[in-house]
């Protein structure tokens, strides 16, 4: 299966939303349908993607809703084409909006003077006249700017369906025509040739303007959500400076390939991933892992697609492009999120569903009730205000209200190298009351290194034969030992033999001797009768038995994250239980943990028992969280309720993790709860005035509290006012 995501073009309200993915659900082949209103696009899974666009497209097409075929041939380009797409979109409104706007002022002003004297009386027109200009000019706004509505309108008339542009439709239709007909067939309004008739000419005209001010000022504000992605596909340069046989030539992003040599030249972009094989420089990669500082680098230094050379000349060898490189999955990831859909607009989905054709009833029965009961303007009475309920009513706050706060929570968390799997997860880890983390790699450095080394056969071969045999093993340990030994002259030998027993230790043969390495418990195990006495429990006791005689202990540390003590701190502060967990032995364990001032901790322990310490405390009814680093800690990843991997490089444990944090910056475990915490508050503000606001508005409409024209403006803020409350998630301080 891949996951396809579309630009979706005509969506104007929750509404919409439900509709476009019941037709897209009747498409065979398409699995895990998701509409997002706010960045406007449909994410699905299929594994024929290819096969099922075009009849997917005109499916939709029937309904008013277009998709851009062109992303058929262009693999990473979704979201560049949704630019595109809703620029030109953009246009459209506000050139709609500008003629709706030029009619309706003189339309406004001179309907709302028309009734007093002093106007009549500088004013040269009579009042048929006027009215008659009045026509004139709102004619053009109902067919110019005002198609949009009746065009998406009579689509879904064919289809027994309605949405948002139904409202508008039928609400500015009923003012125009009933306002026309006073004009030119006044006999048929009333059987007094005297009596002067209102109109609602301005009705008409003034709503059409503010709902497409409304749209402008929301679509403006929609595009500020979408800053993340468009920042981040700002960072791919346009071209690349090659070396292909032995001259300097420029192609286009589009045509590097791996194992290319790239010039990067000082403040230019890195085209893509690789490794330096010659020249020395300074990069910013704060646009990738949110990190301020400058990063060195030299020879066999990875790069990454989108940094920025800041001083020396360097020539790299590719080794990812286009969506394989860390800029790539950057992407994609965020993209996914934001089109993905959060349990929490369920409900909302459910009211959107029927909303339109609810209103619309409400509005019948309100028209038949002021019809029959309102006296002598009974008509008027029943045309104005099941005008303002069809005007007030709003499922464009109900479907804004969660992916306008999604897609800015997300965004937020990219820019500081937080990347959230999908919006699901950033809904419930505010939840998250217990936290487990990983030692090694995770809370530590993850780069150990022997801080004493104790030789009981006082014999230079010692250190020879231990280092030889580790350096077949990939363990972190292992690496220190051989490193120490390196760094006294001892160059290891190929062992004859190699044997691994993780969390335990290694067997094997090296120049003929048979070597035991491990911990003490996995040397009690072989040798039982050995007496083992260690001085230094505090820290990790690497033994080394050769020949069944002890031979040496290796005392290994490792360094303390600066930002370790700071997190468990502010994890603290947020009641969150904090639990180390780790192979080392106890004392070990125990003195890291409260020197961080963790709550509790584990040790000696295997990777699988990590998972099931898990599943203990999911028993007892907590919501576990498990930040680690390695492919050791997948099981546990995997098994949390939320997975936090810390990354480095291209390493993404992304399959088996909810949240990557890439800039290995352990702080932001509690940035990624805040900022679960902060967009879960917006969203249940968004979700409470939207309700509120229609709960409200459509019986004040329906009783006559408001003008149909001051519905309008309601009407247009509301979706407004949503997507502004979304925006304030950027100002979060983490």
């Amino acid at each position: 299966m891949e996951k396809i995501i579309l630009p979706v073009k005509g969506m104007t309200c929750a509404s919409c939303v439900t509709r476009v993915e019941k037709i897209t659900g009747k498409i065979e082949g398409i699995k895990n349908i998701s509409v997002n209103l706010a960045n406007e696009t449909l994410s699905f899974d299929s594994d024929t993607p290819t096969e099922i666009i075009k009849p997917l497209a005109d499916s939709l097409s029937q309904y008013g809703y277009d998709i851009d075929l062109s992303i058929l041939n262009k693999k990473d380009a979704g979201f560049k084409i949704y630019e595109k797409s809703n620029d030109e979109y953009y246009k459209e409104i506000k050139s709609d909006f500008i003629i709706a706007l030029i009619f309706a002022i003189p339309i406004f002003i001179i309907s709302m003077l028309i009734d007093y004297k002093w106007f009549q009386n500088i004013w040269i027109l009579n009042v048929y006249d006027t009215q008659k200009i009045l026509l004139i000019l709102t004619t053009p706004v109902m067919f110019i700017p005002g198609k949009r509505f009746f065009k998406s309108f009579a689509k879904n008339l064919i289809h027994f369906s309605a949405d948002m542009n139904s409202l508008v439709a039928i609400g500015t239709a009923a003012a125009y025509i009933y306002s026309l007909i006073t004009v030119l067939f006044p006999s048929l309004i009333s059987h007094n040739p005297d009596e002067i008739l209102h109109v609602y000419f301005e009705t008409a005209a003034v709503i059409i303007t503010l709902i497409l001010m409304g749209k402008l000022l929301e679509h403006r504000a929609k595009r500020k959500t979408n800053s993340a992605i468009a920042k981040l596909l700002e960072l791919r340069p346009e071209t690349a400076l090659i070396i292909e046989n032995g001259k300097e030539i420029e192609i286009p992003i589009s045509e590097l390939r791996k194992d290319h040599i790239v010039i990067v030249k000082p403040g230019t972009k890195v085209p893509s991933d690789g490794t330096i094989t010659s020249g020395i420089s300074t990069l910013d990669e704060s646009m990738i892992t949110g990190e301020s500082i400058p990063v060195e680098k030299g020879i066999d230094k990875k790069v990454f697609g989108g940094t920025i050379n800041k001083f020396g000349t360097f020539n790299y060898r590719v080794t990812e492009t286009g969506d394989n490189s860390l800029l790539g999955q950057i992407i994609k990831l965020v993209e996914g999120a934001q089109a993905s859909k959060a349990p929490i607009q369920k409900l909302a989905d459910k009211i959107s569903g029927v909303f339109v054709p609810v209103v619309i009833l409400f509005a019948i029965m309100t028209f038949l009730g002021w019809y029959f009961l309102g006296g002598d303007n009974s008509f008027i009475l029943a045309l104005t205000n099941s005008v303002a309920v069809l005007i007030i009513a709003c499922p464009c706050a109900l479907g804004l209200a969660t992916p306008t706060a999604i897609i800015v929570g997300t965004g937020l968390g990219a820019s500081k190298g937080i990347l959230i799997k999908n919006s699901e997860i950033l809904e419930w880890a505010h939840k998250i009351d217990t936290m487990l983390f990983d030692k090694t790699g995770t809370l530590t450095k993850g780069k150990p290194f022997v801080v004493e080394f104790n030789n009981y056969m006082n014999d230079e071969e010692v250190l020879l034969i231990a280092a030889s045999l580790e350096s077949k093993s990939e363990h972190p340990l292992a690496k220190a030992l051989v490193e120490y030994s390196k760094k006294q002259n001892v160059i290891p030998i190929e062992p004859e033999q190699f044997e691994s027993f993780p969390g335990f230790g290694i067997k094997g043969i090296v120049d003929k001797k048979n070597v035991i390495i491990g911990n003490s418990k996995f040397i009690k195990k072989h040798l039982p009768e050995l007496n083992l006495e260690i001085n230094d429990n505090s820290r990790t006791s690497i033994i080394t038995v050769i020949e069944n005689e002890l031979a040496a202990i290796f005392h290994i540390d490792d360094e303390i994250k600066e930002d370790a003590k700071e997190t468990i701190t502010a994890l603290n502060k947020l009641s969150i239980k904090t639990i180390m967990l780790t192979g080392d032995n106890n004392s070990s364990a125990k003195r890291i943990a409260n020197e961080l001032g963790m709550d509790d901790y584990r040790s000696e322990l295997l990777p699988n028992d990590k998972s099931d310490i898990i599943t203990e405390l999911q028993k007892k009814g907590k919501f576990v969280g498990f930040t680690g680093d390695g492919i050791n800690d997948a099981p546990a990843l995997a098994k949390a309720n939320l997975g936090i991997s810390l990354a480095s490089g291209t390493d993404i444990a992304i399959e088996s993790s909810d949240i990557a944090i890439i800039n290995d910056n352990l702080i932001n475990v509690v940035n990624a709860i805040k900022i679960s915490n902060k967009t879960i508050k917006i969203i249940q503000q968004n979700l409470f005035w939207a309700f509120v606001y229609n709960v409200i508005g459509i019986p004040l409409a329906a009783l006559g509290f408001l003008n149909p024209m001051i519905g309008a403006l309601a009407m247009s803020l509301s979706s407004v006012s949503v997507v502004s409350n979304s925006l304030r998630l950027r100002l979060t301080k983490l």
